[in-house]
């Protein structure tokens, strides 16, 4: 057994003593949704902390556990906060929670995000149905010794995103009223904001938003066979697509205030899955 597997079975072997409870949609909360508690009947909560080797998120605003329970009748594990690379932790430790997900049994993961919009038909506050990523500006999480259990050597990467999902999507924002964006994401270390020449060569490459996670999960949940739905609120312009400067603050502001409408898309979408 490799050292990477080892260790998801520990955290797997602590979750089974704690929880007796089969997911099957994994949700990643992104900035602005913090509060999705609210939208779920919870039976379980486990602070990240508790886990044996998992790591702890360290950013403001990303609290650290899992909540398993029910979002309308779909059993769920909700990650209220994630890991990010830029926090010094591999890639491997990045996705480690992407795995145990998958582990504890989900069979779609829904990722959700802030990003910076490079579009400049957007703006701050819309939401974008991620319809492919760029992830050549991170380090693959499958980088080393491919562990066999998890998936294969050589994953395909045609569909990332999955098309069923996508169309649920489109129908359910139709539905709720919620005007939807679709586009690309790309994915940077962090945890600085992007140059303006760095923005106009993503725009060039073909990206619509910027971000700092998200790119490398759902790789790593392609890879275990797990389906894939993101979702990003627009919470600024990327850097030199208009004159403001970034900062975080203003971020948290913009995903704060469109929460709400945030929360009530995501639900609608999942109690469909």
């Amino acid at each position: 057994m490799s050292r990477q597997y080892e260790k998801l079975v520990k955290c797997y072997e602590y979750y089974q003593s704690v929880a007796d409870f089969r997911p099957r949609v994994g949700l990643i909360l992104g900035s602005g949704l913090g509060n999705y508690a609210r939208n779920m009947k919870v039976e379980y909560e486990i602070p990240y902390g508790d886990i044996p080797g998992f790591p702890v998120s360290t950013v403001e605003g990303h609290d650290g556990r899992f909540l398993l329970g029910y979002i309308g009748d779909v059993p769920a594990v909700v990650m209220k906060g994630r890991v990010h690379y830029y926090e010094g932790y591999s890639m491997e430790d990045v996705v480690l929670p992407t795995r145990l997900m998958k582990m504890m049994g989900i069979e779609t993961l829904f990722l959700t995000n802030a990003s910076g919009g490079i579009n400049r038909k957007f703006q701050a506050g819309d939401f974008m149905l991620i319809t492919d990523q760029i992830s050549n500006f991170v380090p693959s999480p499958l980088i080393g010794k491919n562990v066999s259990e998890l998936g294969t050597r050589f994953p395909d990467m045609t569909h990332i995103y999955d098309e069923e999902w996508m169309e649920l999507v489109r129908t359910v924002a139709k539905e709720e009223n919620i005007p939807i964006q679709e586009g690309v994401y790309l994915q940077t270390t962090g945890p600085n904001f992007e140059s303006p020449a760095e923005i106009r060569m993503f725009g060039v490459m073909g990206a619509d938003a910027v971000g700092m996670s998200t790119a490398c999960e759902a790789i790593a949940a392609r890879h275990e066979g797990v389906r894939v739905c993101g979702i990003s609120c627009v919470s600024n312009m990327a850097s030199g697509i208009t004159e403001e400067e970034l900062s975080h603050l203003d971020v948290q502001a913009v995903a704060d205030k469109r929460g709400k409408e945030f929360e009530r898309l995501v639900t609608r979408i999942i109690e469909r899955m």
